[in-house]
């Protein structure tokens, strides 16, 4: 757990003083209007209240290592069956389940530390009055905002209207909420993003290092990306679901296609930051093409030069080597047609190398 983080860029490891907070809360208003605020070791204190009170809201912050097992113990403390809490503690690919006077659903809350993208599960459970809600304790920052300004969100869930439309106003606050903080994230991958531009324009920057810090940026953008599109397919599912818990006005549904085309527009941005890495990467490799054509053409331009000049030194030292041997008796005398053999036999093969080089087109065209 040491490379894991919190919303606010911090190891994901928990201090001591966050290990030992109060991991219950609970939010409630009766029908007559009074609000109740508790946090508590155990949920035993407020059961009652919550059964009674006309909306509440309850969260449960996990600390154990096994997230999903400790999610299904608090979930049946809160009174929710066991087949509804199994869906999502036992399966990875469920993302939403209505069972009439229940309901349950997973949205993924994102944490970033520099090109690490992490979505870890945020269970929501629901029924007729109450909304309750698991997450790990390196997510609980997030609604530290929303806890404390609770009472004033259910003051504010009008009194006559039908308990559905005041749960579902409150749930949408909810995972507002939860996006916010998760479209928060992406400026952080955005910063990233600028960082390893800039290293992309530094012609000193090893090409050997962009290559993983761009997979990297990528795999970031892409793993947003996915826990981006379920809480899209979770949104969309609530809206045209027809659960019962949920309300039919079509005022308050409009709010929920709010948080869908918010999502979406997030979507939208991400896959835009997706395409201009894309075409860094293109870039990339067109430097890498380019500066791999350049060597090769220096090497061919070092090897024709090397063939001329082998050729130049080459002949005469053949013809030394073998005019030089006892079969001919060569003396001072000889001097005078030995240095016009010599020098003409490397003038004449240097030159023909060179015009055979030259019709081969292996020279640049700046010596033509």
């Amino acid at each position: 757990m040491e490379n894991e983080i919190n919303r606010d860029n911090k190891p994901k490891e928990t201090s001591e003083a966050e290990a030992n907070r109060k991991r219950w809360y609970c939010v409630s208003i009766s029908p007559s209007g009074v609000i109740f605020k508790q946090e508590a070791e155990t949920p035993a204190g407020f059961l009652d209240i919550v059964t009674n009170a006309s909306v509440s809201w309850v969260d449960y912050v996990v600390n154990e290592a096994d997230f999903h097992k400790a999610a299904r113990n608090a979930a049946l403390q809160m009174g929710f069956s066991e087949d509804l809490i199994s869906s999502f503690t036992e399966s990875s690919y469920l993302k939403y389940r209505d069972s009439d006077t229940e309901l349950g659903m997973k949205i993924s809350a994102v944490q970033v530390r520099e090109f690490n993208v992490e979505p870890h599960p945020y269970l929501l459970f629901m029924k007729k009055n109450f909304i309750f809600t698991v997450h790990p304790i390196y997510v609980d920052r997030r609604f530290t905002r929303l806890k404390r300004y609770s009472e004033t969100v259910l003051k504010k869930l009008p009194a006559g209207i039908p308990t559905p439309d005041r749960m579902t106003l409150l749930l949408i606050r909810i995972v507002h909420e939860s996006n916010d903080s998760n479209f928060e994230h992406l400026r952080q991958i955005e910063e990233q993003g600028d960082k390893l531009n800039e290293s992309m324009t530094d012609p000193y920057t090893p090409r050997t290092k962009l290559g993983p810090e761009i997979y990297r940026m990528k795999h970031a953008v892409i793993t947003y990306l996915n826990a981006l599109w379920d809480t899209v397919d979770v949104l969309h599912t609530l809206r045209y679901g027809d659960a019962d818990l949920i309300t039919d006005d079509d005022k308050i549904l409009e709010k929920l296609s709010s948080l869908v085309e918010d999502v979406n527009r997030q979507i939208g941005l991400a896959e835009h930051m997706s395409e201009v890495l894309s075409s860094g990467l293109e870039v990339l490799q067109s430097i890498y093409n380019n500066q791999l054509q350049n060597l090769n053409n220096r090497l061919a331009l070092l090897m024709t030069y090397l063939t001329i000049i082998g050729t130049a030194v080459l002949v005469p030292n053949t013809l030394a080597t073998m005019l030089g041997n006892g079969v001919f008796e060569i003396g001072p005398h000889d001097m005078w047609w030995y240095i016009i053999l010599m020098v003409g036999s490397t003038a004449l093969a240097t030159f023909g190398v060179y015009l055979w080089v030259k019709k081969q087109g292996w020279l640049p065209k700046k010596m033509d």
